[in-house]
């Protein structure tokens, strides 16, 4: 089935292979792809679409010598396969497996790890000017897709870029029609002619020529973009400072391997648009995309059966996950109050908004990638009178930490943040995973920091929040929790505290979030006590400070980093009020945790129940 395929086990086998054969390697690694992630899960339309680019890529650069920085890394499938690691796929984003995301440290074919989006224009032209200072002619190429041309790191990458004469391409993987309409042969001609060196040449002699004429240079050049842009939308990115080549259809391997042949010869900064189809070739995902976006097992030929998209990696489930509770707790929120504003970063169906969006369309802002814009877009409505409500994953709320501070909490403005992905998040890793929000949340004055335990919990916190006129976030994990039945009713918790849920001897426990439910199972090992805590800021002091006088052990439990975290806001109030008790802290270790199963890792951290009770036994026994 995969007789081509089976042959390539790094590009140097790609590159021995004659044009001709590559259309059928492009239709094998198709084949596989969609057998190979509908037996593991991962992300497959993104990966779909970029098949035919990778395919040129790998033929036409002196890879790994040369550069390929994959921006939005979950469009690398095509990529792994075909540089060595293509029996690896089996163990796809699992325990001990590869990655779903570029990493440095599986393969030198991997030259910048990339998780988050908007990154690769910035580590390519970083890696060109290495080149430049190096005096090598080795090229470095960003491939930039999936909606990260809205974030804009990417705009400064090319600003900074279009100013330099170091070697860089980058390559628009434009596969959502968002930049163009369809291209045809026409513009897949002109792209051949402007990449190639007669025009580059003809380009070059001409501004030497004119430069002692001025005036007929400078209507030479608006000639020139006049003519580019009756058929191109190159002014923007010619306004750059790049050359702009496209755009051109992606699926076409033909004119991919001319054009990136001809843009491989040239120098400076180039830009190539491509146009790709996500879900190229399975149909199924064409028809639906955005559900084949990312997906766990499936049967691949009657396709995934239809359900919501708003926990594109979960499995069905009974019980409401948090993303759920959070989305229904908008729409009930939203018909209540006129104020109440939603705001996303480019993740409507993952972060649970799509009712919302569908409901009040008027009140519901998707930003595009952009973390920075959202909060302080968030920050300017909050001057206006409005509540606005901002869905975002916690890894990715890190990127706008400066704004966090100075927008928001400097002017103490009612923005808050419905924070998903709280902790670990299984096959994702590293790069997704919530470990830090705790540490760099509390730490910011005028915020209130709550993580709830349960679903209703989790309801009931984010009514709390929205009461608030100052800057508040509700901290809450991916999937779902124990399987409290979520209450219609609205009530607003008491701010600053917690809950003792248990009254036992010798050991409180303090559990933070989702740490409640393996903290009561080993509190009942222990006969521990143990206090439901709710509120990382304002903390408990009464509660903490009763419990450190009535036993022999505080032990602090989280899902977050224990630097800094909601153990360290313990100690830091014991400390204040002068009183001494040994204190263990348990949550995630001083390291970036690797993608496996979620109960799996809380296992390897010590946070299940198992866990925690041999931490506690250890530390009695010492």
């Amino acid at each position: 089935m995969y007789s081509l395929l089976n042959t390539i086990n790094s590009p140097e086998d790609l590159r021995s292979l004659d044009r001709g054969q590559l259309p059928k390697l492009a239709s094998e690694l198709r084949e596989f792809l969609v057998e190979s992630v509908s037996k593991t899960g991962g992300h497959l339309s993104s990966n779909l679409g970029t098949v035919e680019l990778t395919i040129a890529l790998h033929y036409i650069y002196n890879t790994p010598e040369d550069k390929l920085v994959w921006d939005v890394g979950h469009q690398t499938y095509t990529h792994k396969i075909l540089t060595g690691r293509r029996e690896a796929m089996n163990k796809l984003r699992m325990a001990g497996g590869i990655a779903g995301f570029p990493k440095r440290e599986e393969s030198p074919y991997d030259t910048f790890g990339t998780g988050h989006s908007s990154t690769s224009i910035s580590a390519a032209l970083g890696m060109a000017v290495a080149a430049q200072l190096q005096g090598s002619d080795r090229r470095a190429v960003a491939i930039i897709g999936d909606g990260a041309m809205t974030g804009g790191m990417a705009f400064e990458g090319l600003n900074n870029a279009g100013a330099m004469d170091a070697n860089l391409l980058v390559i628009l993987n434009d596969n959502d029609m968002s930049i163009s309409r369809p291209v045809g042969a026409l513009n897949n001609y002109l792209a051949k002619l402007m990449s190639g060196r007669f025009y580059a040449t003809m380009r070059r002699g001409s501004e030497r020529v004119l430069k002692g004429m001025p005036p007929v240079l400078e209507f030479a050049k608006r000639a020139e973009e006049h003519v580019k842009g009756m058929v191109t939308p190159s002014t923007l990115f010619e306004e750059f400072g790049f050359n702009y080549i496209g755009p051109i259809d992606g699926h076409d391997l033909d004119v991919l391997l001319d054009t990136l042949s001809n843009l491989r010869k040239l120098t400076g900064p180039q830009f190539l648009h491509i146009v790709t189809q996500k879900g190229k070739g399975y149909a199924h995902a064409e028809e639906n995309c955005l559900l084949y976006h990312g997906v766990s097992k499936f049967d691949r030929t009657q396709g995934i059966a239809a359900k919501s998209a708003l926990n594109d990696i979960e499995e069905p489930a009974a019980k409401p996950t948090y993303t759920e509770v959070f989305g229904k707790w908008l729409c009930d929120m939203a018909e209540k109050d006129e104020r109440l504003i939603g705001i996303t970063p480019a993740m409507c169906e993952g972060s649970g908004m799509t009712e919302f969006a569908e409901r009040f369309p008027a009140r519901y802002f998707d930003v595009g990638i952009a973390e920075q814009h959202a909060l302080t877009f968030a920050a300017g409505l909050a001057c206006d009178g409005y509540k606005p409500v901002v869905a975002i994953y916690s890894t990715f709320l890190q990127r706008a930490y400066d704004q966090l501070i100075h927008d928001i909490a400097i002017q103490n403005l009612p923005v808050m943040l419905a924070i998903d992905r709280g902790g670990l998040v299984g096959a994702d890793g590293a790069t997704h995973a919530g470990s830090f929000d705790l540490s760099y949340l509390r730490c910011i004055p005028n915020m209130t920091v709550m993580a709830p335990a349960d679903e209703d919990e989790c309801r009931q916190m984010l009514y709390t929040a929205f009461q608030l006129n100052t800057p508040s976030a509700v901290r809450y994990p991916r999937g779902c929790g124990p399987g409290v039945a979520v209450s219609q009713e609205l009530r607003a918790l008491p701010v600053g505290k917690g809950e003792l849920l248990r009254s036992g001897h010798k050991v409180a426990i303090l559990a933070f979030g989702t740490m409640l439910a393996p903290a009561l199972a080993a509190g009942e090992q222990l006969n521990a006590s143990v206090a439901n805590m709710r509120f990382i800021k304002p903390l408990d002091a009464e509660l903490v400070l009763r419990l450190a006088q009535e036993h022999e052990l505080l032990v602090t439990v989280e899902e977050n980093t224990v630097q800094g975290g909601a153990g360290s806001a313990v100690a830091e109030c014991l400390q204040q009020h002068g009183v001494a008790v040994p204190l263990l802290h348990l949550g995630l270790p001083d390291s970036f945790v690797e993608q496996g199963e979620h109960a799996q890792m809380l296992a390897d951290c010590g946070l299940d129940a198992k866990g925690l009770v041999a931490s506690i036994e250890k530390e009695l026994n010492r």
